[in-house]
C-alpha cells in the first residue's frame, strides 16, 4: 500500500489529527500515514507550503501528500488535486501549491467535484481522506475532478528585483524551531542575480557581507574551545532546502535567543540584498566562506 502523509495547522490539543488518521485506517486498514507536521502556524499558507516542498521529495514515488491549512469550501477556496514529480497533493486552491508549481510543473490539476456525495463540515476529513484513500486503490484524477490549468499563486513567493540588478527583495517565509529566520530568497536565484558580486545582505539594522557553507563554519576551532564563546552568534547560511536563512550559532529561544527573537525578525518581513558593482568575491569557487556585520559577531 502507498503512503499518505498529513501536513496540518491542527496542533496536539484536539482531535482533528486522531479523527483523519482514524477515517483513513478505516478504508485502508494496511496503509502507511506519516505526520510532516501539524504544528503549522494557523492559516499560514507560506508556512505550509516551505514545509511541504522540503518534506515530500524524501518519500517514494507514488506517495499521496494531505495539506489540510486553510481547507474550508468556498467559492474563493475550491479543493484541488495534483499529480506533481509522480506524487499527489490533495490540498485547498489558496496558493499552498505555488511554491512547487514554480519549479516542476505539474503533471495534471483537477478540481474535485465529489462534495455532493459527501456531508462536509470537516473537509480534511470527509473530502480529503476519501481523495487519497481513491488514488491509493489505484483511482484516477478524473474520476474526482474535472480537469484545470492553473492553481492560485502565492503573493511575495517570488522576490523582487531592480530593473539594474543591484538589488534583492526577499521576506521571511518561516522560522523553524531553533528561531532560525527563512527568507524566500533560493541558493540558484541568489546565484543568477549576484554574478559572482560581492554583496550586504541587510535584516532591519544588521548587516552580513558573507555567508557561511554551514553554521559551525562560525567556530574558529584554533581557539581553545573554553575560550570560544560561540554560542549566540548571528551568521547567513543558505539551509538544506537552499533558502536564504539568517540563524544563530546553535541558538535556543529559551537561552541564548535566536535570529528572530535577537533581530526581531517576524513572517513578512522584508530582507535585502544589495550587489557591489565591479566589486568580486574573492574565493575559489566564487562562493563566501564566512559571515560579517556591522556588529562584528
Amino acid at each position: 500500500m502507498p503512503i499518505i502523509t498529513l501536513t496540518t495547522d491542527f496542533g496536539a490539543k484536539d482531535y482533528f489529527t486522531g479523527a483523519t488518521k482514524g477515517a483513513i485506517y478505516s478504508e485502508l486498514p494496511d496503509v502507511t500515514i506519516v505526520d510532516i507536521s501539524h504544528q503549522v502556524s494557523p492559516f499560514n499558507i507560506p508556512e505550509a507550503a516551505y514545509i511541504i516542498q522540503n518534506a515530500y521529495s524524501s518519500f517514494p514515488k507514488g506517495t499521496i501528500h494531505i495539506i489540510g491549512i486553510d481547507s474550508e469550501l468556498n467559492e474563493e477556496n475550491k479543493h484541488i488535486a495534483i499529480k506533481l514529480d509522480d506524487h499527489y497533493f490533495i490540498c485547498a486552491n489558496n496558493g499552498i501549491m505555488s511554491m512547487i508549481c514554480a519549479e516542476i510543473a505539474p503533471e495534471k490539476i483537477v478540481e474535485i467535484n465529489i462534495h455532493d456525495k459527501l456531508t462536509s463540515s470537516f473537509p480534511v476529513l470527509d473530502v480529503f481522506v476519501k481523495v487519497a484513500c481513491h488514488i491509493a486503490r489505484g483511482g484516477t484524477l478524473e474520476v474526482i475532478g474535472k480537469s484545470i490549468n492553473e492553481i492560485k499563486p502565492i503573493k511575495n513567493i517570488v522576490p523582487y528585483v531592480n530593473e539594474d540588478k543591484t538589488q534583492i527583495i526577499g521576506s521571511v517565509i518561516y522560522i523553524d524551531n531553533y528561531g532560525n529566520v527563512v527568507t524566500n530568497i533560493k541558493r540558484s536565484f541568489f546565484e543568477t542575480i549576484q554574478k559572482g558580486r560581492a554583496f550586504e545582505i541587510s535584516a532591519r539594522h544588521y548587516k552580513f557581507k558573507k555567508i557561511y557553507k554551514k553554521y559551525s563554519d562560525i567556530v574558529n576551532f584554533d581557539i581553545a574551545e573554553n575560550k570560544r564563546n560561540d554560542e549566540g552568534k548571528r551568521l547567513v547560511v543558505f539551509n538544506s532546502g537552499d533558502f536564504l536563512e539568517i540563524a544563530v550559532y546553535k541558538s535556543n529561544p529559551a537561552t541564548v535567543g535566536s535570529a528572530s527573537t535577537l533581530l526581531g525578525l517576524e513572517p513578512l518581513n522584508t530582507i535585502s540584498v544589495h550587489f557591489i558593482p565591479n566589486k568580486v568575491v574573492n574565493t575559489p569557487d566564487n562562493m563566501p566562506q564566512a559571515l560579517s556585520n556591522t556588529n562584528k559577531y
